[in-house]
């Protein structure tokens, strides 16, 4: 049977008037593949905007893939970057990057996805880098246009760089429209529905629900029984045990610790953002226990 997550709501300050709706990590699944992190948020009608100040990242990569609204983003090596609906920004953090983010068009619909991707030991450690893709593959699947943003599927290959065998895809269909997916069965997935509801291999699935499918699965059935908007997720175990705090993911506690020492006592070392915020987030005090990796 199919694994339905429902998301819990996170109140994040810095951005205002938006709603967001958490699904991974979450109690029943902690991981599809190497994505460890899925953040929800919109549609909404901003008030104030999204206004994230500089804030840290190790050990990961962050995929933002806006469906509707603008974001711009700016980081400590440099980049600055106006993000649009159907475009992806790939920051790999490795050793230690920091970045901003900033919505535009305040009063305009803003709606997207913020996800991570935990790297592999071995590359972990890497200098940090940004890539901008406006340009992505698309295929039609029956009644679905599918965009993949970052990896394979179908053998269709994003020009994103990955450090794990994955794919992240942009389902859209028709209110009744109908699709076969080809899914590799040594891959875990999962179907986030970003607008509308699906029927997915005989399972309702509704607004905001995240739908899990195990290894083993080859195929994925869908029926649009609204106009539908989703996200595909996949990829191969990544069995790999982390630690997973705030903004860092690492492999001990003590690595843990010295991150947000480091960020908190000497940020300028992560390097300098030029933007029109001009804060910084600190990190917040450490749960009065010791953080195992799993």
């Amino acid at each position: 049977m199919t694994l339905i997550v429902e998301p819990r709501i996170v109140k994040i300050s810095t951005r205002t008037e938006i709603d967001i709706r958490r699904s991974l990590p979450h109690a029943k699944l902690g991981r599809i593949g190497a994505w460890v992190f899925l953040d929800h948020f919109g549609p909404t009608n901003q008030v104030d905007g999204m206004v994230v100040a500089s804030h840290p990242h190790t050990g990961l990569q962050t995929v933002t893939w806006p469906f509707a609204g603008q974001v711009h983003h700016h980081d400590t090596i440099g980049s600055s970057q106006v993000l649009r609906a159907g475009e992806l920004n790939l920051m790999t953090a490795g050793r230690g990057i920091a970045h901003s983010e900033k919505s535009l068009q305040v009063g305009a619909e803003l709606h997207a996805a913020q996800l991570w991707l935990a790297l592999p030991d071995n590359v972990r450690g890497i200098a940090p880098s940004f890539e901008h893709h406006a340009d992505l593959p698309k295929k039609e699947f029956g009644d679905a246009s599918v965009t993949v943003f970052i990896g394979e599927f179908a053998a269709v290959v994003s020009p994103a760089q990955v450090f794990s065998p994955l794919v992240g895809a942009e389902l859209r269909m028709p209110v009744d429209g109908q699709t076969q997916l080809p899914l590799n069965p040594e891959w875990q997935h999962g179907l986030l529905v970003a607008q509308g509801s699906v029927v997915a291999n005989g399972q309702p699935v509704g607004l905001n629900e995240l739908a899990y499918f195990d290894i083993g699965s080859s195929d994925l059935e869908i029926t649009a029984t609204e106009d539908f908007v989703g996200l595909l997720l996949g990829g191969a175990p990544f069995e790999e045990k982390i630690i997973m705090w705030w903004n860092f993911i690492a492999r001990s506690q003590e690595e843990i610790v010295s991150m947000r020492e480091h960020w908190n006592l000497s940020h300028e070392d992560f390097g300098t953002i030029v933007d029109d915020i001009g804060e910084w987030i600190r990190a917040p005090e450490l749960p009065n226990v010791t953080l195992r990796a799993r």
